[in-house]
This record gives structure tokens, C-alpha cells and sequence, in this order.
């Protein structure tokens, strides 16, 4: 076990012991003004295989049209409504609604309604919750997403 890794024992006898990282970050950045999300679990702490994002989005925010090179994304939505792209597919999907969209298609998300709506996406593999982290220090967000290998390829729905 790493220096920086806890053993937590369950309370429920049936179960053995699970390591878990306390990296978990509860620190909120924002990508915009009406955005703002926070890094549950990067990449560095999966060896790549995955990392999840949470992300809080009030009405009319949300991403453009893109297609990831590299990635699956897996959301849930934890609360409010997404309007969601995926490919030629445009539907809604409530809390409780969990979807995949594949690397290579075109996909998008937003919140149309006027509640916040509260997402939380695994990337499959990790390492794009980077570019947010970037986009949220003030650097182009093209370019950030050029460097991650995506492509945007239209407007936020």
C-alpha cells in the first residue's frame, strides 16, 4: 500500500478491507461562470485506466458538439435534466440516467432546464479531466482540447 492510501474496514462483517486514495479532491474549480466541477478521481490515481468528474451546470451551460479520439465517457445524472447528443440521437435524460457515449462519435450536453443540473462522468481512459483543469486556469479552450484530441465540432445544444 502507498504512503498516501488509507485502509478503510467495512462495517459490514460479509466484506473484507478496500483500498481507497483520500486524493479525493473536494476543492470546486470553475471551468466558466455557471460551471463549475470538481476532480473525484484523476488518472494519476487510477494508472490511467480512468478518472471521474463531477460537474454542476446552470441553465444554458453545458459543452459544444465534440468528439473525443481517445475516450468513453460514462455520465450519471446525480440531479436535473441533460439534454444529450449523441450522434444523430438527441433526447433528455433525468437523474437517475446513466449513459455511454463512445470515443469517435460526436456527442454534446447541456442544461436547459432551470434547475442546476449535476452530472458525474467517468472517462474511460483517464486523463482528459486535465483539460478541465486547464480551461479553468484560463487557457484557450480550443486549444485544450486540441492537445487532448478532441475535436469540437459544433455549438452547445
Amino acid at each position: 500500500m502507498k504512503d498516501n492510501q488509507v485502509k478503510a474496514v467495512s462495517t459490514d462483517r460479509k466484506s473484507d478491507t478496500e483500498t481507497i486514495n483520500p486524493e479525493q479532491s473536494d476543492e470546486w474549480l470553475e471551468s466558466r461562470p455557471g460551471e463549475r466541477f470538481r476532480i473525484c478521481k484523476s488518472a494519476a490515481q487510477t494508472n490511467g485506466a480512468y478518472s471521474v468528474v463531477e460537474i454542476v451546470a446552470e441553465h444554458g451551460y453545458g459543452t459544444p458538439v465534440h468528439i473525443h479520439k481517445n475516450e468513453d465517457e460514462h455520465f450519471v445524472v446525480v440531479e436535473g435534466t441533460a439534454y444529450m447528443v449523441n450522434g444523430d440521437q438527441a433526447f433528455e435524460a433525468t437523474a437517475g440516467a446513466a449513459i455511454s457515449l463512445r470515443k469517435g462519435i460526436p456527442h454534446a450536453w447541456c442544461n436547459r432546464s432551470k434547475s442546476p443540473l449535476r452530472l458525474v462522468i467517468t472517462n474511460v481512459p483517464g486523463g482528459i479531466e486535465e483539460a478541465l483543469r486547464l480551461s479553468a486556469n484560463g487557457f484557450d479552450v480550443r486549444a485544450v482540447a486540441e492537445r487532448f484530441a478532441v475535436r469540437v465540432v459544433g455549438p452547445i445544444p
